[in-house]
């Protein structure tokens, strides 16, 4: 019987999955080294929008959650959950500085019976070529001293539709007892456990999710240009093929993808390709496509701007978070169109309620607060980011130039003149 278990890493993983399975009873360490994270979680507040404050306060009150930056805790629990990050390096290809540093650190303590589960996105054979041989130079065997798996992180924040047990959690393990241990771990939280063949199965289901949104995301921005060329409606042609009920799924246009995941986990994909003497053109084609979003947005504003100059114009970005309700701005679009921005001299400012400040070139810019007056005084606002709660109708009744990457004022009146991303090159205003 599982009793204790300790997540290493509580980002937008670990602190959510840490919740879960002490919500189910367990008794939970929670390992970081930011501790700014880990004094905020004493004080029961909570870092994440998904996360409130009553539910983490509980927990760090129940005597059953306790949180440290210090590894030697983990010799006494029974499962250890890996969530670290797993960046790409400024070539392009997987830092697993990270994860090799937290396995290292695990590897000192690590004791016959323990379970151990790597959750971080990475390339197929990272958790049998990295992890297992820092434990086994321990003189414990795998699937019979301890065991090792990997379950790729489905987290998806602000995501209110899918709640966090009912999406089907992937399973692996090394070998055949160590995915009958971790399926047991998992599925005292979740309601359907999937078990996998390998890690390496595993591995690749996660980096298939997010190449197939990668690549689809991509094309749809591409079309989406391409039908602003045509002066086609792309959103018009999107809802009219989407009433087939077969054989398409509709994706929609913006300024770029951000995240950690779906602009990363295809480049480790890539990279393995390469290892093996392959490559994707797909991906290659599409991470192409996706770093030129935002000079193509600006561009974009730039042409509807008086005079066609963003020398001086004053421009507020709303939105700088890379994906609607949450705080995270990791390889956001909307924060490199900011840039971009400020590359030309325009004069930038941005509104997100979930974003309070942004550090960007070396300066520290805080949100403003979206009155009548900033609104007025603007030359265009442009709509990045679409978070549920942004008052669209109180920007086009007082912004003079909207540019909407999202199509949020479809149907809505105002008198700003509006250009949409993938509109066809038109220009809107009282609700057409």
């Amino acid at each position: 019987m599982v009793q204790s278990i300790a997540v290493v890493g509580l980002g937008y993983v670990g602190l959510p999955l840490a919740l879960a399975f002490h919500h189910e009873g367990h008794s939970l360490i929670g390992i970081d080294l930011d501790r700014r994270k880990l004094d905020s979680i004493r004080r029961g507040k909570s870092y994440l929008p998904d996360i409130e404050d009553e539910l983490l306060s509980k927990a760090v009150n129940s005597g059953r959650f306790d949180v440290t930056e210090h590894f030697a805790s983990i010799a006494h629990v029974d499962v250890i959950v890996i969530c670290v990050p797993t960046p790409l390096n400024k070539q392009h290809t997987p830092d697993l500085s990270y994860l090799i540093r937290a396995g290292t650190a695990i590897a000192e303590y690590v004791r016959q019976g323990h379970i151990i589960v790597l959750e971080s996105s990475t390339y197929p054979g990272t958790t049998s070529e990295i992890l297992r041989p820092m434990f086994e130079e321990k003189g414990l065997m795998v699937g019979e001293d301890y065991y090792l798996g990997y379950s790729p992180e489905r987290i998806d924040p602000g995501n209110g539709d899918h709640p966090f047990r009912t999406v089907p959690k992937i399973v692996s393990g090394v070998t055949e007892a160590c995915v009958r241990r971790v399926s047991q771990v998992y599925e005292r939280v979740f309601d359907q456990v999937v078990p996998v063949s390998s890690t390496e199965a595993a591995e690749l289901a996660k980096l298939l999710e997010n190449s197939y949104r990668f690549i689809n995301i991509s094309f749809i921005n591409e079309f989406a240009i391409l039908c602003d060329r045509m002066n086609v409606d792309v959103w018009e042609v999107i809802a009219a093929a989407g009433t087939k009920p077969y054989g398409f799924s509709a994706f929609y246009p913006g300024p770029g993808i951000g995240g950690h995941c779906i602009p990363v986990d295809p480049l480790y994909l890539q990279w393995k390709a390469k290892e093996i003497g392959m490559s994707s053109i797909f991906i290659e084609a599409s991470t192409d496509l996706n770093g030129r979003m935002p000079s193509h947005i600006v561009k974009q504003v730039q042409d509807c701007l008086p005079g066609a100059s963003l020398e001086g114009a004053r421009i507020l970005v709303v939105g700088v978070a890379y994906k609607k309700n949450i705080n995270d701005v990791r390889e956001s679009a909307a924060v490199e169109i900011l840039q971009l921005l400020a590359e030309q001299r325009s004069r930038i400012s941005y509104y997100d309620p979930f974003v309070p400040s942004l550090a960007l070139n070396g300066l520290e810019l805080r949100s403003v607060e979206l009155t009548e007056q900033i609104l007025e005084n603007t030359d265009c606002v442009i709509l990045a980011t679409e978070h549920s709660k942004l008052p669209i109708p109180f920007i086009l009744d007082h912004a003079p130039l909207v540019y909407d990457t999202r199509n949020l004022t479809k149907g809505l009146n105002g008198k700003a003149k509006v250009v949409r991303f993938g509109g066809g090159g038109r220009h809107y205003n009282n609700g057409a």
